[in-house]
Parts: structure tokens; sequence; C-alpha cells
């Protein structure tokens, strides 16, 4: 093969294939193509003008090639009806053929495979039965020709910050002709006319993994045909419905355990979300597993921002599917906690409070004591977008429910941490919100209210003690050490004076 950047056939392989349709184009289209030449000829003879021949590569400065794979094929609306089949056939060889974009050269040869690419899919818009069996390994060599290649290697600061909606994505230089590849074989998958057990024996194991390998692509547009495919695919292939599944695992194992990054985990989220809401119950073992190892995982990904969205609706289609998974997510959540990610811990949080929605009581008092820890520590966050987005939970009217059903349990986890944001956090909103939150639990349950209160204050106080005592121990230290060594001790940036 040639570079990465030359995606498709090698050199050899291309010239095999380029005579192979020259043999079954037959000898008329191969007349045709050389009728121009010989009246060029005959014409500067009769005119007697110059008969020197052009420099060799004359001819593909001007955009144009000797061996044009296109150029003595009619149009398929032009030829008689019982001789399309077989021009259809040869057009998808002639397809067969790549070009490198890199290049500035084959113009004339590009654009004719572009307009041939254009009139097969009009082609099988309107013409019912076009998908035999026989047409079917051509479609599917066309398509892996055009498709299948080595993606062009990244190289990103894994420090650097990338904003997906400002920052402009590396666009695939093929896409003229890949755009309408991809939509010819998306009309494929979806025809009446494949029968799935015939076409399993071409679209099988070993096609979806090189589709799969693409999703690691930088053009959004093509992860999002990606999308669509896969999706057509797992849908109409029923033998490989499990493959795919499997084959996703693999894949998300490969991103949370060695390359921590891949350009298309949000696409292949949006599939399982349709996949998981398709599920039966009761829940597989297997579907279960598939959450457990492999999605709630996801959530230690670095650039997890960028599929976010995708991941806490599948993890949303799994507590609602079965109730008593909400647990298992919460606590999967909780154990990879973010804890100096303060825009990922944000995140976190939105997601808790999607799953605390669809979570039963009896589920929420399996996790209320260490989740309520967590949110306790979320309310004393100097990050201000921390503390107001964890505050923001009390607006909700199921979560204040399910809080006050067990306040005898939650109200001191976290009336202790309001307090001291209430005197202690520097920003106002915060500051506002708190108050807030604290009127609602005293008017929820006054007299707990005031328990909690006082044991704060004894708490409180009883810290200032402990501080007072270990001072004065310190003191006692320094003061041995200035009698032993005539110096001053070392003291520590903002402790007191010895």
């Amino acid at each position: 093969r040639g570079s990465h950047f030359c995606p498709g056939v090698g050199p050899a392989q291309s010239m095999k294939l380029i005579q192979s349709v020259k043999r079954r184009m037959g000898s008329d289209a191969s007349e045709k193509s050389k009728a121009p030449a010989a009246k060029a000829d005959a014409g500067a003879a009769k005119n007697g003008t110059a008969s020197k021949a052009a420099p060799a590569d004359a001819g593909k400065k001007r955009g144009l090639s000797d061996d044009n794979p296109f150029a003595g094929l009619p149009t398929l609306r032009e030829a008689p009806a019982g001789e399309r089949a077989a021009l259809f056939q040869k057009k998808l060889l002639a397809c067969s053929r790549v070009y490198d974009f890199n290049q500035q050269d084959h113009i004339k040869d590009k654009e004719s495979k572009r307009q041939t690419l254009l009139e097969i899919v009009e082609y099988v818009n309107n013409t019912r039965n076009c998908f035999s069996e026989g047409m079917m390994q051509d479609v599917v060599s066309m398509v892996s020709a055009n498709i299948f290649r080595t993606l062009p290697p990244v190289h990103k600061n894994p420090n650097a910050l990338f904003d997906a909606e400002e920052d402009e994505p590396p666009l695939e230089t093929a896409w003229p002709h890949l755009q309408i590849v991809y939509e010819f074989f998306l009309r494929f998958v979806v025809s009446n006319d494949v029968d799935p057990r015939v076409a399993k024996r071409f679209i099988d194991p070993i096609f979806v993994l090189k589709l799969l390998d693409l999703f690691d692509s930088e053009d959004p547009r093509e992860r999002d045909y990606l999308k669509t495919i896969l999706h057509r695919v797992y849908g109409k292939f029923m033998a490989l419905r499990q493959f795919i599944r499997k084959a996703i695992q693999h894949l998300f194992f490969k991103i949370i355990y060695e390359t921590d990054a891949h350009n298309g985990i949000a696409e292949l989220l949006e599939i399982l979300g349709s996949i998981i809401n398709g599920f039966a119950l009761p829940l597989r073992e297997e579907h279960k597993l598939f959450l457990e190892k492999s999605l709630i995982p996801l959530h230690k990904v670095r650039n997890l921002n960028t599929f976010h969205q995708q991941l806490a609706y599948c993890m949303a289609q799994y507590a609602e599917k079965d109730p008593r998974l909400a647990p298992e997510i919460i606590q999967g959540t909780l154990r990879l906690w973010p804890m100096t990610n303060t825009p990922k811990e944000v995140l976190f949080l939105n997601e808790v409070e999607e799953i605390l929605e669809l979570t039963q009581p009896p589920e929420f008092l399996k996790v209320q004591h260490r989740l309520f820890t967590r949110i306790a520590k979320c309310i004393m966050s100097p990050h201000f977008q921390v503390a107001e987005r964890v505050l923001f939970l009390w607006n909700n009217d199921y979560i204040v429910k399910l809080i006050n059903s067990n306040r005898q349990v939650l109200f001191p986890l976290v009336i202790g941490a309001l307090y001291k944001n209430s005197k202690h956090h520097w920003n106002s909103t915060v500051h506002g919100l708190t108050y807030n939150v604290l009127k609602l639990l005293m008017e929820a349950d006054a007299t707990l209210f005031d328990e909690c209160s006082a044991k704060h204050r004894d708490t409180a106080n009883q810290e200032a003690v402990d501080d007072e005592g270990r001072q004065q121990k310190w003191d006692k230290v320094a003061v041995m050490f200035r009698a032993k060594t005539g110096q001053e001790p070392p003291r520590l940036p903002g402790a007191r004076p010895w």
C-alpha cells in the first residue's frame, strides 16, 4: 500500500484492477477511448503541423490520465434496460480505484469518479432489485476499497484544552468521494432487496471490525455516517448483534486501560443508547456486566466532557430499565469521583441528579450515606460552580422528597457543611443558595434541625478546643527546641508565630 495519506489499494493492485475493468468493458469501449486520439493524429498529419510528441507528464498536468477507467462507460440512463445490470457492475469496479487527494493530479479522473458515484446512487434509488446476490460482492468490494484505510496519526498534546464547539477538527481530504460512497453503502444496507441471510457472507465480523476502526476518524462527518450505518447493520443482521456488542466492549476496554482517548466514543454511545433502549426485561447477565465493566469505567477517561451526554443517557437507560441497577451506577460514580477536576465534578453531579430521579426509595437507602457524605464535601468546595451545582439538587422536588423521607440520616450529614459554607464561602451566590437550603431543612423538621444545629455547634467548639490544645503542645516543643539549639524553630507558612 501507499502511505497512510493515500487510502485504498496499492499501485500493483490498482493496475490489476484497471486491466480487469478494461477486459470486462470489452473491445468496443477500448475502441471508443482510442478514437479521439486517432482523429487528432489524422488531423495533424493532414494540416502538416509539427508531429512532436508532447512530454509524458503534460497530460497529468492538465488533469488527464492515460488509464481513466471511466472514459468508455456510457451513462446508466442511456444504456438499454437489459444491459444496465452489467454496466452497473462495471461502474462499481471502476469506482474501486482510489485517488490521493493530497496530490494535485488525476483531476479529471477524480471528477469522473465523483460523477459516476452520484450516478450509481441515483440508479439504486430509482431501480428495484438492483442488488442481486452476484452484485453484493462487487458492492462490498467497492465500498471496502474506498473507506477502509489507515487513518493518519494524531499528534495532540494530551494536556492541551480542546473545545469541540470552537476548535475546527481536521477534515478528510477525500470527502468528495467518501461521502457519496457512504451514502451509497447506506442505501445498500437499508434496501429491501438485500437479504441479510445472503449479505452476511460479505458483511461479516471482519468487515464490522474494520468499520469500528474508522470511528477514530477525526472528521465528524465521517463518524456520523459510520454511526448510522453501524446502527442499521445492527438492526438488520441479527447474527452480528452479539458480535457488535462484544467488539464495542473490547474497544472500550482499550480506551479505558490503554489509550485513554478516542474520537468516536460519543457516536458509539449513541448507538448503544438505542440498543439498551431495546433490551428485553429482565436484563440478561451479559448486559449487566457490560454496564459494570465497560460503561461505568468510561467515567475515568480524561476527555469525558466530549461524550458525557451520551454516556449519561446510557446510564439513565439502564436505571430506567431496571431500577435495581441505580445503586450500582451511583456507587460506581462515587468510586471514580474526580478530586481535582472541577469541570468533571460538575458533570458527575449532573449525572447523579439524573440517576436519583430514577431511583426508587428502597434502592436509595443503599447509597444514601455514602452519597450524601460526598455531597457534603461538594457543598464546602471552594470552587463556586461545584458548590452552586450541588445546592441546586434541592430544587428537584423528587430528590427533596427522598431527603426528607430519610432526614434522620441525611440532615446530620449536610447541616454542618451548610453552616460552614454560610460563614466561610467567598461567593455571594453560593451564600444565597446555602441560606435557602437551610431554610428548607428547617421547614421540613424544625426539631431535628435544631438538634443537628446544636450538635454542629458542639462539634465546632470541640474542634476549636482540640486545635488550641494541639497548638499548646507545639509551643512546648518550640520552647524545648530553643533551649537545646538556641535557634528559632522552622515555621510552616500560615502558622501562628511561636
